[in-house]
């Protein structure tokens, strides 16, 4: 800790004794639009800049004094503002430009930042992406809206290495990247955990960040696949909005709006409010989905160097549950896609809310801090006929499928607070961009679990039976049945981290990244049966370190080669032979990489190797029960490629490309080599967007968007202690997906249209064998949408 208090003494020091200030603010045109990239200069000065997508900017280093802020945007009147730099101290403006009078021929305003020049929120210092030695990929508001974004998979379509890998029960979409799921533990959205047992709300999003690798020092026990975060819009001090209706096959109805602005045209106090209701059936039968969201935010400028950002949300959902067409003998079942094989009756219910505060304190131009506190809950009851080849009840060749019944409740609570200092400082030549954070967070997850037992059956788990082949051949049960509790099951998790990061610019050309994390985990489960049986108690702790050291070398401004090491792990809850808890798993991964900016920036393009090995993967003892050890070990290794260029003469691309591997390297209970489940070799994306500068066709834009998910396999992992095994590795076939896009704006209103799937694909999502999801065929989709 000694080391820590003189880090922070020392920034504080160097920081007393600087002599500048810096001016920050926003930029937006009369409309409300956020202008984005437009140019800042102060006269008679080499100081300049550009804001960013959300019109935001800061201007550091500034000597005292006045000056006059020079700001130009297309089709916009030049804006000029005196301003007052005083040292140590923070200006803050906020500027709204008037139209031109003069007549243009065009005018477009898209995001000029390259690939390597955005950078991530989840990120938290702040870092460039030119200067990370990290995979970073974000996908930005105009993608969102060009290809009219309505689930996540959509948004994943322009991503390389990260897939969903299953789909279960239809009412989800599990993601996954380099060959490790991401779960609730690596999906954020503003930076906090978020549940992903529901499907997130799109509607809201401003963008969505990548960190691809290990981010364990950021956020303790995240999978060593990545991070994704949702980041949604924020107020606005402009007064404007956006109503749309969008509608789509298969009865699908979307009306949703958005508006913001100041509260009772203050200065400091602005608010924005999301809100969109989907209802809509589905190509599969029988189903269908009711949903309604909401996401209010305010902002607070609490003096010049203050700012308090409240969100929140709520999502409801009623969806109907699905595990889709089934499978045979480890084969996908061959029955039409729309085949529904649950009970018409079946549900899926969630209701999720959540509640976010940021505080950020700007001290002065190199130090600052951010506090943040948020609260999450989640609610879900599922009901239905249970998955295909569960519960030893297994689908016969000829189509038979005995349905037993399940039924589950979850409530969910989660906490978390966080505190992150940020702050640069030079010693002698070389500088420093450090980080210095800790955090806690506490999460409850109380799961009641009922059971259903048929009289008629000799009270056994049986509903009825169906043949999947021709559901009219035996008749199906419509009732529903009561349920009696069985089970209640409460794992309360406590955790807290404290973490240091340094960026260390050695030499122009040279840099380091630095940190390390101390991260404690204590959790417990707590078991009652019923209606008698004694409740069971277990608990166990641990407290892992995570660290990360990369090098940046950059040989011309448009080029950085890096390479990194970092580490993650993975909790056990497994017994050891002595019956403690196993320590603990500890994952390391190395990458190497390039980041390149081609064509005098107009092309970004990145490649990535890496290999992620978990050393110490806890296995079973052969020939014990109920003990396990640290005896296995699974390997990923792979290639990323990502590509992304600036509009040019009205284009703009987007692909990428990933080849992974992940197999069981060593094993006490799996076939050595084999795979592990979910993960496709090879993805690839594509998409092309071109608008139109002709006269005639003139604010019309078309594209076409292109993803491959490779082959893969689900099943069950054969295990090699079991000569008579009768688990199989199941394969799922390849499958590429074309879409074509087309809008056209007028005045304030935009018309957008979409065919999704255009060659009518079949393929499937698959968890086990026992939840297999059939991709949408072809779909069309269109939003109509007035702006103000």
């Amino acid at each position: 800790m000694k080391s820590l208090y003189t880090l922070i003494f020392l920034i504080s020091s160097v920081i007393a004794y600087s002599q500048t200030g810096s001016v920050t603010g926003k930029v937006q045109t009369g409309a409300g639009e956020p202008a984005a990239f437009a140019n800042l200069t102060l006269r008679d000065t080499r100081i300049g800049g550009t804001t960013d997508a959300s019109g935001n900017f800061a201007l550091k280093g500034i000597l005292p004094g006045a000056y006059t802020l020079v700001v130009s945007f297309v089709g916009m009147e030049s804006f000029e503002q005196q301003i007052e730099i005083v040292a140590d101290q923070v200006t803050s403006v906020e500027i709204v430009l008037a139209e031109s009078g003069q007549e243009l021929d065009e005018v477009v305003v898209v995001d000029n930042r390259t690939l390597n020049e955005k950078t991530v929120d989840i990120g938290k210092a702040g870092i460039k992406s030119m200067d990370l030695p990290q995979s970073v990929l974000v996908i930005d508001a105009a993608v969102l809206r060009n290809q009219q974004v309505g689930r996540l998979s959509d948004v994943l379509n322009n991503t390389s290495g990260v897939y969903v890998m299953g789909t279960t029960g239809g009412v989800q979409e599990e993601i996954a990247g380099r060959g490790f799921a991401f779960g609730s533990n690596n999906t954020f959205k503003n930076g906090v955990r978020y549940n992903n047992g529901v499907m997130p709300e799109t509607t809201s999003l401003e963008r969505v960040e990548i960190l691809k690798g290990s981010s364990a020092i950021l956020f303790g026990n995240v999978a060593a696949g990545g991070v994704l975060n949702l980041v949604t819009k924020k107020p606005r001090f402009q007064q404007g909005g956006e109503i749309s209706f969008r509608l789509g096959s298969y009865d699908y109805y979307k009306p949703s709006f958005d508006i913001y602005g100041p509260v009772n045209n203050s200065e400091n106090v602005a608010f924005r409010l999301n809100a969109a209701y989907e209802n809509s059936q589905s190509f599969r039968d029988e189903v269908k989905a009711d949903r309604i969201f909401f996401n209010p935010s305010v902002i607070v400028k609490a003096g010049k160097k203050t700012e308090i950002l409240l969100e929140g949300d709520y999502l409801r959902e009623n969806r109907t549950l699905d595990y889709g067409t089934g499978a045979v003998n480890y084969e996908i079942a061959d029955v039409p896609r729309n085949t529904f094989l649950g009970a018409s009756w079946q549900y899926n219910k969630v209701n999720q809310k959540s509640a976010t505060v940021t505080v950020t304190h700007t001290f002065n131009d190199k130090l600052s801090l951010r506090v943040l506190n948020s609260y999450q809950g989640f609610d879900n009851e599922l009901y239905g006929t249970m998955r295909p080849n569960s519960n030893n009840q297994f689908v016969a060749e000829d189509g038979t499928w005995i349905r037993g019944l399940q039924r589950t409740g979850t409530e969910q609570e989660y906490y978390i607070g966080q505190a992150d200092l940020i702050g640069s400082f030079e010693t002698g030549s070389i500088k420093h961009q450090v980080l210095f954070g800790a955090e806690y967070d506490q999460y409850t997850n109380n799961t009641l679990t009922y059971s259903y037992a048929n009289a008629d059956a000799g009270n056994k788990n049986v509903y009825d039976t169906i043949n999947i082949y021709n559901l009219d051949l035996l008749p199906q049960r419509i009732d529903i049945p009561a349920t009696t509790l069985t089970r209640k099951t409460l794992n309360p998790v406590s955790r807290a981290g404290v973490y240091v990061q340094d960026m260390v610019t050695l030499l122009e050309k040279l840099k380091v990244l630095a940190g390390v994390r101390y991260s404690y985990v204590e959790s417990e489960s707590n078991v009652e049966n019923y209606p008698s049986g004694a409740p069971t108690f277990a608990s166990y702790y641990d407290d892992p370190i995570t660290t990360r050291f990369g090098v940046v070398y950059q040989p011309m401004k448009q080029l950085s080669l890096f390479s990194s090491y970092s580490n993650s792990f993975a909790l056990n809850t497994a017994l050891d032979v002595n019956g403690d808890v196993l320590p603990a798993s500890l994952i390391d991964q190395y990458e190497l990489g390039a980041k390149s900016e081609l064509f005098k920036g107009l092309l970004s393009a990145n490649v990535t190797v890496y290999q992620i090995v978990n050393r110490n993967l806890a296995q079973p003892v052969i020939g014990l029960t109920n003990v396990s050890e640290l005896a296995g070990e699974v390997t990923s290794k792979g290639v990323e490629l990502d590509v992304m260029s600036k509009e040019v003469n009205g284009i703009s691309v987007i692909a990428g490309y990933s080849y992974n591997d992940t197999r069981y390297t060593e094993s006490t209970q799996y076939i050595v080599g084999s795979k592990l489940r979910y993960n496709p070799a090879h993805t690839a994306n594509a998409s092309v967007f071109y608008t139109f500068k002709q006269q005639a066709l003139k604010n019309l834009r078309v594209g076409v968007t292109t993803s491959y998910i490779g082959d893969r396999v689900a099943g069950r992992s054969t295990r090699a202690t079991m000569p008579n095994d009768t688990y199989k590795l199941m394969p799922v076939p390849a499958y590429v997906l074309f879409d074509l896009h087309a809008a056209y704006s007028f005045d304030n209103v935009s018309i957008r249209a979409k065919v999704s799937n255009l060659l009518n694909e079949l393929s499937y999502n698959v968890h086990d064998d026992n939840s297999v999801n059939p991709i949408a065929p072809r779909l069309f989709t269109a939003t109509l949408s007035y702006r103000w």
